[in-house]
């Protein structure tokens, strides 16, 4: 007879780093789950990925035993890493802060395949292009030198813009 299941949790854990600080400890640890048994196994089955934060799906038994499902990081994460950025865009879809190459989506979709819901790589692929799109990140063919540094253009737009306020706070001090 299989053991029946009493929980399911979602964590997303830093690779090769679960500890039972937070949020790890107190999500496992209100189900009765061994904290350091699975802290030690997730790092052992993520070693080598250290940088990535890794989805992991518990399932808990009725006698605290548990199982473990390590997914691909989330595409956002991925990326990140691809466009060499530390955050996303706060303003997707006006602000682009970064681009990738069409290989580098390519391969982050052949990589998250097995979580997708689809099993065709140019649906995949999309997917991917639309979170990378969200995310304010330029998908190109090929990346080019104006896509690796800072566009001067949108600096010198920028400018501008203060100096006026500048010249208005001047005119107020003037004025006293």
């Amino acid at each position: 007879m299989a053991k029946k299941i009493t929980a399911q949790i979602k964590l997303y854990c830093p690779a090769g780093q679960a500890n039972p600080a937070p949020p790890v400890g107190p999500a496992l640890g209100q189900h009765g789950v061994n904290i350091m048994q699975f802290c030690k196994q997730f790092n052992e089955q993520t070693k080598g990925k250290e940088g990535l934060i890794m989805p992991a799906v518990i399932t808990v038994f009725e006698d605290r035993s548990f199982t473990f499902i390590v997914k691909s990081p989330p595409s956002s994460v991925l990326l990140k890493r691809a466009a060499n950025l530390a955050k996303a865009s706060g303003i997707a879809g006006k602000e682009i802060i970064g681009a990738v190459e069409r290989k580098q989506v390519e391969d982050i979709a052949k990589q998250k395949m097995k979580d997708l819901n689809t099993t065709d790589i140019q649906q995949a692929i999309k997917t991917i292009e639309g979170t990378a799109r969200s995310m304010g990140i330029e998908v190109v063919e090929k990346l080019s030198d104006a896509h690796i540094t800072a566009k001067p253009e949108e600096e010198a737009q920028a400018e501008p813009a203060a100096k006026p306020a500048e010249k208005a706070a001047d005119k107020t001090d003037e004025k006293k």
